[in-house]
C-alpha cells in the first residue's frame, strides 16, 4: 500500500470521527430534551396513579360498561360514587333503580323485578374485584399487578396496539399511558388488567380480560373530585318480601 492511500485512510477515518464527535453531542441534546415526556412519565406513573387516589376523598363520574363473554354482549351504563374510606354506588341508567352499592361491611347488587338480593361481604369483593379497589384509592399498583408493562400515546400516535385498550384516543394536552398487568393471585381467573390512565395518574378507562376470554371493559368521564357526597348515598335496604343471597356479584 502506497503511503498516498495510507493517508487518504487515515483522513476518511479522521473525518469520520470527527462526524462522530459533531453527531454525539446532538444526538445526547435530543435524548435528555425527550426523556421528560417520554422516559421520566411512565417510570414514576404507577407512584401517580396510587397518589391520585389516595388523596382524594370522594369521586363522581359517569361510567359506560360492556362486557363480552359466554355469548354475551352487553353494554350499560350510570353513575359512580366513591366515598372513603371503602364506599362506593354504581347507579345504572336502565332498568332504573339497578345498583350495586358496597357499605363498608357488604357488597349489595340488585336489579328491581330480581327475585333476590345477591350481598357479598366487603372483604371478600375485594379479592375479587381486585381492579376495583383502584378507584378507591388503598393499594399500590406495582405491588397489585405482576409484570406491569407501560405505553403511552401522543399526539394520537400509539406504541402499543390500539385494539388492546379502552378509552379515549388522546389526551387534548398531552399524553395518554397505558398500564397492563395480571392481578396478583387471580392468574387462574384473570388474564390481564388494563388502565388507560393520564398524565396525573387519573384513570380513564379499565379492562379486564379473563382466562375464560370474556371482557368487561370501563370507562369514566365528567370526573368530579371530592364533591360533598353524603353517607347515606352508600346504605342500602333490601325492597320488602325480596330474600338476600349470599353470592359473588358477578365483575
Amino acid at each position: 500500500m502506497t503511503c498516498h492511500s495510507e493517508r487518504s485512510i487515515a483522513q476518511q477515518r479522521a473525518a469520520q470521527s470527527k462526524d462522530l464527535r459533531l453527531f454525539l453531542p446532538l444526538a445526547l441534546l435530543l435524548f435528555f430534551a425527550l426523556a421528560p415526556s417520554i422516559l421520566a412519565q411512565p417510570l414514576d406513573l404507577l407512584k401517580r396513579v396510587d397518589d391520585h387516589y389516595n388523596h382524594l376523598h370522594t369521586l363522581r363520574a359517569r361510567y359506560a360498561e360492556r362486557y363480552t363473554g359466554m355469548g354475551l354482549d352487553r353494554t350499560e351504563s350510570g353513575t359512580l360514587e366513591l366515598r372513603k374510606p371503602g364506599l362506593m354506588r354504581w347507579a345504572y341508567d336502565a332498568p332504573a333503580g339497578k345498583l350495586f352499592v358496597l357499605d363498608g361491611k357488604f357488597a349489595w347488587f340488585y336489579t328491581p323485578g330480581d327475585a333476590q338480593v345477591t350481598r357479598a361481604p366487603a372483604k371478600q369483593l375485594d379479592d375479587l374485584r381486585t381492579p376495583l379497589r383502584l378507584l378507591l384509592g388503598h393499594t399500590q399498583l406495582a405491588k397489585e399487578l405482576d409484570h406491569p408493562t407501560i405505553g403511552f400515546s401522543c399526539d394520537g400516535r400509539r406504541t402499543l396496539d390500539a385494539t388492546s385498550h379502552t378509552g379515549p384516543e388522546v389526551e387534548p394536552n398531552g399524553c395518554i399511558y397505558f398500564i397492563t398487568g395480571t392481578p396478583k393471585g387471580m392468574s387462574d381467573r384473570v388474564k390481564s388488567l388494563s388502565l388507560t390512565v393520564t398524565a396525573d395518574g387519573a384513570i380513564t378507562a379499565m379492562k379486564i380480560e379473563e382466562t375464560t376470554g370474556a371482557v368487561t371493559a370501563f370507562t369514566f368521564t365528567d370526573q368530579k373530585e371530592d364533591l360533598a357526597l353524603p353517607p347515606s348515598d352508600f346504605t342500602f335496604t333490601p325492597p320488602a318480601g325480596i330474600p338476600v343471597v349470599n353470592a359473588q356479584p358477578p365483575i
